[in-house]
């Protein structure tokens, strides 16, 4: 369901919409499905559930503030608390509330333990308060590991806030992205659930994402594995067991987006929550005994016509405060592209002397990106400035391809905006898309560069640059031959920078699941360390980062200012990237 959400948000122009059936759907259900269907589309519907007593819109309204019947006066820890992810910059706060109110013994995870930055300093100043701190070495989605602490550490309560970005758009979707994001989060949670289902739990708590809820360009693997949380703590309350699913907004002061995250959220109109606000919706959700909450600040000012330009639909059909947003209807297409119409562009700019064609559509590219920031002018998108100097995001960039779809009549790819990153080189773009030009143009470069080859079939090949990194604080070409000519061995010691107990970790014996039986391997120095800003990446995504795609980034730059190449002069050139 998450998947559809944020596929509706990349790809609009093929968006239909989400059906649920029931499990035991027959030909009755299929047929009012179909009648729902048609309806819903006609009424701007575009997530329906299909009962047996009729067709439901999806609707978000607003959590009432009385406490459910039977629940107790007020929700205090006891005993022993499990906190995964608890030396996080959210899972810490949350650690810091349970030793204020009541908890005795704080177990906790992170995948590298005390080795966390900041890690000791948590546990001195909770056990300062007087509580016992466990600080527990623990990949949650490793069941075997996680049940092994649970056997050490019985706990009275869970709160799962462990997690890990590693945004992209649906289509470039993996399994190895899927589970990258899903392990940590949903089948983490998936064990916490199996494991202690035996257990008298006071509370079972899963810190989700408002991602799940509404869906958010770009992280379609993380909005599935919160919308699984949803789900799971239905499960759960369905089976008589705690249970408490929040799906969060942006929490202020660190967490899962911070710095270019939080400003770019910040501009669709997702504030960020004061830490204070976040752990007190915390306690007051827990108070009235809630299955599923989300807790946000929004400015419905904002997020509502974005959203609206985004996508269609109903979901907040049901706040007042988006309603009022939206005002009338127009008011929901507001930005969903310029006033003239698709057809009429294209006549207008055919009809212009060739050097006005381009000049006009650079204007069209820098007026839609001006509006989606929210600019009064477009003052400050020069066309060579790329858009991500100038503060788009992936869901920006879905905004501004959606804007220019509508007002070119050309379905853009869902990455045009990354794949041309400047308003020049996007114009360049729909020029040639706009008025096909663009087959002439690559078959009139083809056919020189046939010629070209033509002339010179033997000329040779020279490699005019290189770079490398290899064991043995290897840097450069040069290190490389003098570590050959010096005979030197590079085998050491395992790094203590990567988070490994690498004591806990040993075992002689060959073959021990989850052991090693070699203290020693040849292994890359200060491979944590990347000059994100260099490259134009923000501190999250870099943290998101495979290491082995930091340093080809690294070396590819470095290979290419050894041959004394500008990499900025290869953009369209036809220049191949080869990694394997």
């Amino acid at each position: 369901w998450a998947l559809g959400q944020v596929a509706a948000l990349e790809i609009p122009d093929r968006w239909g919409g989400l059906i649920d059936l029931p499990a035991d759907a027959d030909a009755r259900s299929v047929g009012l499905a179909v009648r729902a269907l048609a309806a819903g589309i006609a009424a701007g519907e575009d997530q329906l559930a299909v009962r047996p007593s009729g067709a439901y819109g999806r609707r978000v309204v607003q959590a009432g503030h009385r406490k459910l019947t039977g629940v107790k006066p007020e929700w205090r820890p006891r005993g022993t608390v499990l906190v995964t992810g608890g030396m996080g910059a959210i899972g810490s706060r949350v650690a810091r509330w349970l030793a204020r109110n009541g908890a005795e013994h704080l177990v906790l995870t992170g995948r590298r333990g005390a080795g966390t930055p900041g890690a000791d300093a948590l546990a001195g100043e909770l056990r300062a308060s007087g509580v016992q701190v466990t600080l527990a070495v623990c990949d949650v989605s490793d069941r075997a590991a996680l049940a092994a602490l649970l056997d050490a550490h019985p706990p009275t309560a869970v709160f799962h806030t462990a997690g890990v970005l590693n945004d992209g758009t649906v289509d470039t979707l993996t399994s190895g992205r899927l589970d990258e994001v899903l392990s940590p989060k949903a089948t983490a949670a998936v064990h916490l659930h199996e494991l202690t289902a035996h257990l008298d739990l006071d509370a079972f708590v899963l810190f989700a994402s408002v991602t799940g809820v509404w869906g958010n360009g770009g992280q379609a693997a993380y909005a599935m594995a919160n919308a699984a949380l949803d789900a799971l703590a239905e499960q759960r309350r369905a089976a008589g067991l705690a249970a408490t699913s929040i799906s969060w907004g942006l929490w202020g002061g660190g967490g899962m987006a911070e710095g270019t995250g939080e400003v770019s959220l910040n501009r669709r109109g997702i504030r960020a929550l004061e830490p204070t606000t976040g752990i007190e919706a915390l306690h007051r959700t827990l108070d009235q005994g809630a299955t599923c909450r989300t807790v946000v600040d929004v400015d419905w000012s904002e997020f509502a016509p974005r959203t609206a330009a985004l996508r269609r639909g109903r979901l907040f059909a049901d706040l007042p405060e988006a309603r009022r947003a939206l005002g009338s209807e127009g008011a929901a297409q507001e930005g969903a592209g310029t006033a003239e119409s698709a057809g009429a562009l294209v006549e207008r700019i055919a009809s212009l002397p060739e050097p006005e064609q381009r000049r006009t559509l650079v204007e069209l590219v820098r007026a839609e990106a001006a509006a989606v920031l929210r600019h009064d002018t477009t003052e400050l998108l020069p066309p060579r400035r790329s858009f991500k100097d100038a503060g788009f995001d992936s869901l920006t960039a879905l905004e501004l391809r959606n804007r220019l779809s509508t007002a070119s009549g050309v379905v853009l790819p869902v990455t045009v905006v990354f794949d041309h990153p400047n308003p020049g080189a996007l114009a360049d773009f729909l020029y040639g898309e706009a008025l096909g030009l663009s087959a002439q143009h690559v078959t009139g470069r083809d056919q020189a560069d046939t010629a070209r080859r033509a002339v010179a079939p033997e000329e040779p090949i020279a490699i005019v640059g290189m770079a490398c990194r290899y064991p043995g604080e290897v840097h450069s070409p040069e290190e490389l031959w003098k570590l050959l000519m010096d005979e030197r061995d590079v085998i050491g010691p395992m790094p203590t920078d990567r988070g490994w107990d690498v004591a806990g970790l040993f075992d002689p014996e060959p073959g021990v699941p989850g052991r090693t039986y070699v203290r020693e391997g040849g292994f890359l120095h200060d491979a944590g360390e990347f000059d994100a800003g260099f490259f134009g990446i923000s501190p999250r995504e870099a943290l998101a980062m495979d290491p082995q795609q930091r340093l080809l980034l690294e070396t590819s730059w470095e290979a290419l200012e050894r041959a004394g190449i500008d990499p900025h002069s290869l953009r369209g050139s036809r220049t191949g990237v080869y990694a394997g």
